[in-house]
């Protein structure tokens, strides 16, 4: 284990004690002489990015210029900003986001390494967590070795660091999961497990968000600036997950509810689509899974799901509502925590199927690894809520059903908008 010697040696001092230890092992060379190397400009190949997957952390572990980055506040961009900075004929939009990229994301991997060092020792030598722990160190020493972007050429080689980036970490909810599933046992209070989770769940939306959105600058999509849709319709991403939902649960029950869209559908705004696709599949996924558990002796005759739209000059509300029984008392206060399931061990989660992972990955490419089945979804899908200004509130009425608000404030609204 990376850690082995480490771990007697540290006497039960904290986690951050240890890198140090990892320091030890790497060679001489620093990250930054690292890429001072002639084949700098190349492409990033895919057997190069093999080769680098393939290297030992400690060749390119550099505590210095980790712990300087760490220090750096990160610089947040509203929307506004992302959707008015817009598209330049010359293409001069595409360098100035890069270079924006080519600074921020090294301080907010640094702020995201520094985070998993903070851990308690004991989650910190578990080797799920240390092998994100890798993921970012690795990120950071790419991003930093990348030269400066003076022209279109180089900034299409970062474009496919990015991308790279992207897929390197799309598992990394799911080894976290895993990670804390496996060493919970040891810990005695699991709020630092709680407010580690929320940091780190929206952090890592923050940078692919802004990943994402430079890559999609590329792309000549109508209504869409980058990732931010210019006319957004709440009834259609809706439809779009009711679909996917009910799929998932006609796999599981051989049938599924009906959902009934109302209030304000003809609304249209300026929006990020990217979140709703994180939050709404599994919204829709439990209001679904409750009304079938509920309804097994009728399962041809369920309750509607109603979702009702609310559209105001300042945010909008998503309400899902369910005849699903509702939340028992003695669940109601622990709905919001982080519980570490897996699918195996849900035997009533709509993914205890393997045929279903293919569905669920395709509609999660690019984004993330799926929510469902860990005991993450209706968590993060909080905290994402509240990083993005907003907030995600359950009421249930025990014995009848549950209502779920999803409130997001709009990005060019009276008030101030949320900063990614």
């Amino acid at each position: 284990m990376l850690l082995g010697g480490a771990r007697r040696a540290a006497g039960g001092r904290g986690w951050a004690s240890l890198a140090p230890a990892w320091a030890r092992g790497r060679s001489t060379t620093s990250a930054n002489d690292h890429y001072h190397q002639p084949q700098q400009h190349q492409p990033y190949h895919h057997h190069e990015m093999t080769k680098e997957r393939s290297k030992a952390v400690s060749t390119f572990y550099n505590q210095t210029a980790i712990d300087s980055a760490a220090e750096k506040a990160s610089v947040r961009l509203t929307p506004t900003t992302m959707l008015y900075a817009g598209k330049s004929p010359d293409g001069s939009h595409l360098l100035k986001s890069a270079r924006y990229l080519l600074k921020e994301m090294p301080v907010r991997i640094a702020h995201r390494i520094a985070g998993i060092r903070g851990l308690p020792f004991i989650l910190g030598c578990n080797p799920t967590i240390l092998q994100v722990h890798e993921l970012y160190i690795r990120a950071f020493q790419k991003l930093t070795e990348f030269p400066s972007i003076k022209d279109g050429e180089i900034e299409g080689q970062y474009c496919r660091l990015l991308q790279q980036l992207l897929d390197d970490h799309r598992d990394v909810v799911t080894l976290l999961a895993e990670g804390f599933r496996e060493s919970r046992k040891y810990l005695e209070d699991e709020s630092v497990i709680q407010s580690f989770l929320d940091k780190t769940l929206t952090a890592r939306l923050g940078i692919r968000m802004l990943a994402t959105h430079h890559l999609a600058l590329h792309e000549d999509r109508p209504d869409f600036v980058g990732i931010i849709c210019t006319r957004l319709s709440p009834k259609k991403i809706i439809e779009k997950w009711v679909d996917f939902a009910r799929r998932l649960c006609e796999h599981k029950y051989g049938t599924a509810p009906r959902v009934r869209i109302s209030g304000h559908v003809a609304a249209r705004f300026p929006y990020i689509p990217m979140p709703l696709d994180y939050i709404l599949p599994e919204l829709l996924k439990n209001a679904m899974r409750a009304t079938m558990e509920s309804h097994l002796d009728t399962p041809y005759n369920v309750p509607d799901i109603v979702v009702t739209i609310a559209n105001n000059d300042v945010d909008f509300i998503i309400r899902i509502s369910d005849r699903g029984g509702g939340i028992p008392h003695s669940s109601l206060k622990k709905v919001m925590d982080y519980h570490f399931t897996t699918a195996e061990n849900c035997p009533g989660d709509l993914q205890n199927d393997s045929l279903l992972q293919d569905m669920v990955d395709m509609v999660n490419s690019g984004q993330s690894s799926p929510m469902h089945g860990f005991g993450f979804g209706l968590p993060t899908s909080r905290a994402y809520a509240e990083y993005l200004s907003g907030s995600l509130i359950v009421q249930s009425l025990q014995g009848i059903g549950t209502d779920v608000y999803l409130r997001l404030r709009h990005i060019d609204g009276k008030e101030e908008s949320f900063r990614i």
